[in-house]
């Protein structure tokens, strides 16, 4: 088999690795699998030091039981177990993650979709192989393929993606928002660097505020402030989801706005696939 040949023959690598992927989990041998899953409550707020990067999050305290041991345990997560939390306070539940018998090593979850049956990684070798194979067609076929390949994948990322139920999911929840004082405590300050080296300082606020039910908390805002870097010790309005604490803004009319951008970008996009699968069909 020449050389030419066997690079024919590409996909049948990533093709595998999800098949494996996916085999491992029907079996429930993926690691998330193995893991012992626990509701976990935060049982202590820190709060991030003004001008401290925003990466880590907001400092809480976790508690949970080991369903194995029957102990409790109240572990402090700084962002350095699993996923960093953006909006805290006393109660909140939160999903971890630990190797059995290894509760110092768990691992906060936020997002659990796909995450509990190890879905994750192959859904993404997935997604890469389909756009490989539409590059491989378009290559090989010529562009009608390219327009019939990628037309196709924009139209189902589009029509099955979360970005729009997400939306729709967050207007519904702050449509009985509730407007309380707030108070920013701390500005975090992150510093990037662009492509040609220049300096880019990012700051996020911290901001509390108290709930009607009388529930303090902790919130990162990462965007919706003016002025972030100027913002300490600034007092505004918080608008926040009576049924979801995590979903807040500090400007209910801005956030509306994006949505409607967000959703008129998804129907542009859906509308942009479904078109290059025709022209793909009709140059074919």
């Amino acid at each position: 088999m020449s050389v030419h040949e066997l690079l024919e023959l590409w996909w049948v690598v990533p093709a595998g690795l999800a098949a494996l992927g996916y085999g491992l989990s029907l079996a429930r041998l993926t690691p998330a699998q193995r893991a012992v899953w626990v509701t976990a409550r935060i049982v202590e707020v820190g709060q991030p030091a003004h001008g401290a990067s925003k990466r880590p999050g907001i400092p809480v305290t976790v508690a949970f039981q080991d369903p194995d041991s029957g102990r409790e345990f109240a572990l402090p997560n700084a962002g350095k177990h699993g996923d960093s939390i953006d909006a805290a306070w006393v109660g909140r539940e939160l999903a971890v993650r630990y190797p059995r018998g290894r509760p110092d090593r768990f691992r906060v979850v936020l997002d659990i979709w796909g995450e509990k049956k190890g879905l994750v990684a192959p859904n993404c070798t997935v997604a890469l192989l389909l756009i490989g194979l539409v590059i491989h067609a378009t290559v090989a076929w010529g562009y009608p393929w390219a327009l019939l390949g990628f037309g196709t994948l924009l139209t189902a990322l589009t029509a099955t993606g979360r970005d729009l139920r997400a939306v729709r999911a967050r207007d519904a929840l702050l449509s009985s928002a509730v407007a309380v004082p707030a108070r920013v405590v701390a500005v975090t300050k992150d510093v990037y660097q662009d492509g040609e080296g220049d300096e880019i300082v990012n700051h996020a606020p911290v901001v509390t505020f108290t709930t009607d039910e009388g529930t303090q908390v902790t919130v990162l805002s990462r965007d919706g402030i003016p002025e972030p870097g100027r913002s300490l010790d600034r007092d505004l309005t918080i608008h926040y989801a009576p049924d979801d604490l995590t979903v807040y803004t500090p400007d209910l009319a801005a956030e509306r706005r994006d949505h409607e951008t967000t959703v008129g970008v998804i129907i542009i996009l859906l509308i942009a696939g479904i078109a290059a699968v025709v022209a793909g069909a009709v140059t074919l």
